[in-house]
């Protein structure tokens, strides 16, 4: 029998992932402490780092403890260059991409929210960013990242030819628009699908299959279709227009960087990535920042931990079922940067800006405040 208590797997990673994994783990505890939050939680080294220590970007057995996790919280991955020295097919077979497979955590999910108090902060007017609140929806196991054939080939007259295939069937295709369609028929019953149809087969087909698959089976919501480049400037010019927006891992992993500057920076963008529901409705979940492991900033105090703090968050929400705990955390997060804590990323004139563990600190203090 599965353990009553939640169990969540850590990984910090390389890069700023210890920082900002260090800061959020404060804030599980805090949760442990003041909201009853029984947490068996442990902490686990997968990446780089592990890789030049041990000679492995896991230990022999992680990968299955992972796939029994009812939360895996994961920093970030990468080097500074150092990590191109591991050969590619290890790379390949051991890191994130390997992970997300063998999790089957296809369906990635990005919030993207305009908090009132970074307004300035974001490269965009105010006017354009003012009320956004959209969801990114990519598909994370399939497309351009894991098609087959790929590679890079000496051709006879010395040149080389590089080789990656976007492919996607029917199932996957209808699976992660179900995501989508599902999640908009508990927002505003609005799905944008994102393709480039007009050049790719795969494109085509990705749109047909969409449209079969609201004809059929979600008729109540509203579909309507942008090729990506008209979509990559919709997200500048007009981001409340778009409620669901769902598309392809390479779409998606472009898109959503893109859709960071209405929040006002990578540093607060969280995700989630979840499996298709098990025979008890639990679904696997690897939930993470959407930015990098940021070598040039590594260990200066400098990272910004909220993308991490709100990934923790959508672990309250969508593995724990502590959805009042979920925007609690979220509205301390509002309150400690309406204070003008800010960490460089997300700085304007006038704001304080403070390490990654102070504005962790300023998160804490909001969260003592409004709950006492």
């Amino acid at each position: 029998m599965k353990n009553s208590r939640p169990n969540m797997i850590v990984l910090p990673g390389d890069g700023i992932g210890p920082e900002v994994i260090r800061e959020t783990v404060r804030i599980v505890e805090w949760f442990a402490r003041h909201r009853r939050f029984d947490c068996e939680m442990r902490e686990e080294q997968f990446g780089v780092q592990s890789w030049y220590k041990t000679g492995r970007f896991m230990r022999e057995g992680l990968m299955e403890e992972l796939m029994e996790a009812d939360v895996v919280l994961f920093g970030a991955m990468g080097g500074d260059g150092e990590h191109r020295a591991i050969p590619n097919e290890i790379r390949r077979g051991q890191g994130l991409l390997a992970v997300r497979k063998s999790m089957a955590v296809y369906a990635n999910i990005r919030p993207v929210k305009a908090f009132a108090p970074l307004a300035k902060a974001s490269p965009l007017r105010a006017d354009l960013t003012e009320g956004v609140d959209m969801v990114v929806v990519r598909e994370l196991t399939g497309g351009m990242y894991f098609g087959e054939p790929r590679g890079v080939e000496t051709l006879p007259d010395g040149e080389k030819r590089g080789v990656n295939t976007h492919v996607y069937t029917t199932p996957e295709v209808r699976r992660i628009g179900r995501v989508a369609f599902e999640l908009a028929r508990k927002r505003r019953g609005q799905v944008t699908s994102v393709d480039k149809a007009n050049v790719m087969e795969s494109g085509m087909m990705w749109r047909e299959e969409m449209e079969a698959l609201q004809a059929k089976e979600f008729p109540d919501i509203k579909l309507n279709h942008l090729y990506v480049d008209n979509a990559a400037m919709q997200i500048v010019r007009n981001p409340r227009q778009f409620d669901v927006l769902v598309t392809d891992n390479l779409f998606g992993d472009i898109l959503s960087d893109e859709a960071s500057t209405i929040a006002g920076s990578l540093g607060m963008l969280p995700s989630a990535s979840l499996s298709d529901p098990d025979e008890d409705g639990r679904r696997r979940g690897l939930y993470e920042p959407i930015h990098g492991s940021a070598p040039d900033i590594a260990g200066q105090g400098k990272a910004n931990p909220i993308a991490t703090i709100l990934s923790f968050g959508m672990a309250l929400e969508l593995a724990l079922d502590r959805k009042d705990d979920a925007k609690l955390l979220e509205d301390a997060v509002i309150a400690a940067v309406a204070s003008g804590h800010r960490t460089p990323d997300i700085a304007e004139p006038g704001s304080t800006i403070v390490s990654t563990t102070a504005m962790a600190d300023a998160v804490i203090a909001e969260l003592d405040r409004m709950t006492r």
